[in-house]
């Protein structure tokens, strides 16, 4: 898989003196020199005792020289005719970030459409939901600044990605979908021990707290755009704690610690059918029994 992700890289219309393709070995149990001694003339490999992937993007981060920084998990992909559209987008009309679509699915559709303008990331995020993840995006390194990832936590991307977006002046999206993910049975995301699901609840909260309480210092166009997204994350998290606790009683001891914080309730926006529509339900003993007995139990996701 990792030769298949560095080949991905490789493949693209970049010559070698315009890419960087910068390996991080986060203690893998077994170095994987030997398998990528065909490509060793083409990689930055750095290896370091294991500390997470915030730190090892970080270690990333402060190596890296080019104008743009994408993202790629060792398991996953670039896929090559879409992502040549988002390096176009890049190369010709000198954008801050170009946000693509993600697929687990083999086939990636072969026309794209892309949006009629460019706007600030404040702008975008009032208008729309992120996706979280800091790999469906090629973004200028330059805008950055300091900014990087939260060591030793669950949902890192879910801080960065907002953040990263408030410092965008031009962002565009695409229809692009130009990233290959695998889903597999051990991977962080479908790990569901009680300790992990504990500390991933606990870390969004505390992701979550973070951002509203940044935003309360920001002007206010970027106060209403991560507004939006704290909201977001914070109706996500309602849902997962549903899922995964299935009880009445644990819910709602969990929705009072989000109202001592202030994010509960919901603030009363519109910003998607099935925001208001959750928020309401949420907000009423009815609504909020109704959807424990019924989301856990349910075999459509939202």
């Amino acid at each position: 898989m990792l030769c298949q992700c560095i080949d991905s890289i490789l493949c693209l219309s970049l010559r070698a003196f315009e890419r960087e393709i910068i390996l991080i070995d986060d203690g893998s149990a077994h170095a994987p020199l030997e398998a990528l001694a065909d490509r060793a003339d083409h990689i930055i490999y750095i290896r370091q005792r294991n500390q997470g992937l915030s730190v090892a993007r970080n270690t990333a981060l402060r190596m890296a020289t080019g104008e743009y920084v994408q993202f790629i998990d060792g398991d996953d992909y670039l896929i090559q005719s879409p992502y040549e559209h988002c390096l176009d987008i890049a190369r010709y009309t000198d954008i801050d970030m170009v946000l693509f679509r993600m697929t687990s699915t083999e086939g990636s559709p072969t026309s794209y459409t892309d949006a009629e303008e460019r706007m600030n990331g404040a702008a975008y995020m009032r208008r729309n939901n992120l996706h979280g993840s800091a790999c469906s995006y090629l973004f200028r390194r330059a805008i950055l600044g300091q900014l990087r990832f939260t060591p030793g936590i669950y949902h890192e991307d879910e801080e960065f990605t907002p953040l990263l977006m408030l410092r965008a002046e031009q962002v565009l999206a695409t229809t692009a979908q130009a990233y290959f993910y695998r889903l597999r049975n051990n991977s962080i995301i479908t790990t569901t021990t009680p300790e992990v699901q504990e500390k991933k609840q606990n870390d969004m909260k505390d992701i979550i707290i973070r951002l509203n309480t940044l935003s309360e210092t920001l002007p206010i166009v970027e106060r209403m755009a991560l507004q939006r997204r704290v909201a977001q994350l914070t109706m996500d998290l309602i849902y997962n704690v549903i899922m995964q606790t299935k009880s009445y009683e644990k819910v709602e001891t969990f929705l009072e610690e989000l109202r001592e914080k202030g994010l509960f309730p919901l603030p009363d926006h519109d910003y998607t059918k099935k925001y208001k529509l959750f928020r309401i339900a949420t907000n009423s003993t009815i609504g909020l029994r109704f959807l424990v007995s019924t989301l856990p139990f349910s075999s459509r996701e939202r």
